[in-house]
């Protein structure tokens, strides 16, 4: 392997990241901050609940410790007041605490050379007082620790002064850190509402973001949507106020450009008269015939490029509408604008489907792709797709018998004034401008339109989407 290759691998190697976590990796900023917060939520609260439970342990342990130290006192000083024939009467009556087993025998239960227990043991009892606290004539004679199988657990074997042997069994019990049977409940309440507030926290503070990104949306289909507020706090009070700069400069442009347009086209009608009624005056009929053609042509450029320019569909309000009955209604119009052609006009679909558009901006689409498609492919054949699911969009497709395009300008046909006449028909086509409109309208309905030349067969397949 070259050593260029190596940066680029190395590059390449972050995002290569097993196709678990990408699945578990939310998208949204809000999923992203939520899953983060709760996360380190988590890991504090996991070692505040391991801190406390180690603690109570500690505790727990201490408080066994001094209980039996101190009822092992009690059995030591019983059997060292109480006369040998009554000193087993005495102990048996003794109470003793959970761990804490006591014999009195004539031999050690620890041997010597037995093991000492472990030093946490010793530390936790004081057994390396024990020969040497308190008056002298209670002090034992002897004292031999040995430590037993469980490492909480240890032997003691204490001398009494006539020479029996006090054995002790030690064993303390397990620890209970969560001797409360409320506080896990209780815990999981605050946990539980603490997670509660961290979505609930995350998903206001990122509701200017959603904000900011739905008026982007709505920026696009129309430009003049209206304003963002410019409220909240300070950083998103400036980026609402930036945004809607922004949309100012954008709307003032577009204004500017079509009232420029708008100028020119309304310049270029009169010097067009004057030359359509000068061509009246030529005595040459072929002449004047074609001069009247240029004319005609040059208008109809004129008035498509006003109409592109302008949108005026753009302020029509959105209504309920009935999408299978409006492709009925222009593949008609269709069929009796070009009876020669009423054959290859078709219809496939549900009867009835109801959209959210402006009638008359959604029928002027639809009207261009049918017309391009009977002006370069010699059929409309319109297929229509309900959603499949809530929230789909809806489908609708346009086929011709047409040759296609090449694969190259599937994209650039959409460009204004673009026209593919050498690969698609030899006559002179129209101004380059129904595809560039049918697209900016349904771009503002939300929707979309691409083009595909259709696999194994000839003919163009134009591909229709809108919101469902």
């Amino acid at each position: 392997m070259s050593e260029a290759a190596l940066p680029a691998e190395a590059a390449a190697a972050p995002e290569r990241r097993p196709g678990l976590l990408r699945r578990l990796w939310p998208r949204s900023l809000a999923g992203r901050t939520a899953l983060v917060l709760l996360f380190g939520l988590t890991l504090v609260q996991a070692a505040g609940l391991l801190i406390h439970a180690l603690d109570r342990v500690d505790l727990q342990r201490l408080i066994q410790a001094r209980e039996i130290s101190g009822r092992t006192f009690a059995v030591w000083r019983t059997a060292v007041l109480t006369p040998p024939d009554r000193r087993a009467a005495m102990l048996a009556d003794i109470e003793l605490p959970q761990g804490l087993a006591v014999s009195l025998d004539e031999a050690p239960l620890v041997p010597p050379g037995a093991p000492p227990p472990p030093p946490h043991i010793v530390r936790l009892f004081r057994l390396d007082q024990i020969a040497t606290a308190g008056p002298r004539h209670f002090r034992p004679r002897e004292a031999r620790f040995a430590a037993l199988g469980p490492p909480d657990a240890f032997a003691a074997a204490l001398r009494l002064p006539d020479g029996l042997w006090l054995n002790l069994r030690v064993h303390l019990p397990p620890p209970r850190p969560w001797h409360s049977e409320t506080f896990l409940a209780a815990f999981a309440v605050m946990t539980l509402t603490a997670v509660a507030l961290t979505l609930w926290a995350v998903r206001r503070l990122t509701q200017p973001v959603r904000a900011l990104a739905a008026a982007a949306e709505r920026l696009g289909r129309d430009v003049n949507a209206p304003p963002l507020p410019e409220t909240g706090p300070a950083e998103v009070a400036t980026a609402s106020r930036a945004f809607n700069t922004m949309a100012e400069r954008i709307r003032r442009f577009v204004g500017d450009r079509t009232q420029m347009l708008a100028a020119i086209g309304h310049d270029l009608r009169t010097p067009i008269t004057r030359l359509r009624l000068r061509a009246e005056f030529m005595e040459d009929e072929e002449q004047r015939r074609k001069m009247l053609a240029d004319l005609d042509e040059m208008e109809a450029m004129i008035t498509a490029t006003l109409a592109f320019a302008r949108d005026d569909a753009a302020a029509e309000p959105s209504v309920p509408l009935d999408l299978a009955a409006l492709c009925r209604t222009v593949l008609d119009e269709a069929a009796d604008a070009r009876p020669e052609a009423a054959e290859r006009l078709a219809y496939a679909g549900p009867g009835h489907l109801t959209v959210q558009a402006r009638p008359t901006a959604l029928k002027r689409a639809l009207a261009n792709l049918v017309g391009n498609a009977l002006d370069y492919g010699g059929a409309a054949r319109l297929t229509l797709t309900p959603p499949e699911a809530p929230g789909r969009p809806v489908r609708l497709t346009v086929e011709d018998d047409g040759p296609g395009i090449p694969p190259f300008a599937l994209e650039a046909v959409f460009q204004p004034f673009h026209r593919l006449e050498a690969s698609r028909n030899r006559e002179t086509g129209g101004a380059g401008l129904g595809l560039p409109i049918a697209r900016n309208i349904l771009r503002a309905h939300g929707g979309d339109v691409v083009l595909r030349n259709r696999p194994g067969r000839a003919g163009l397949l134009a591909e229709v989407t809108l919101p469902g």
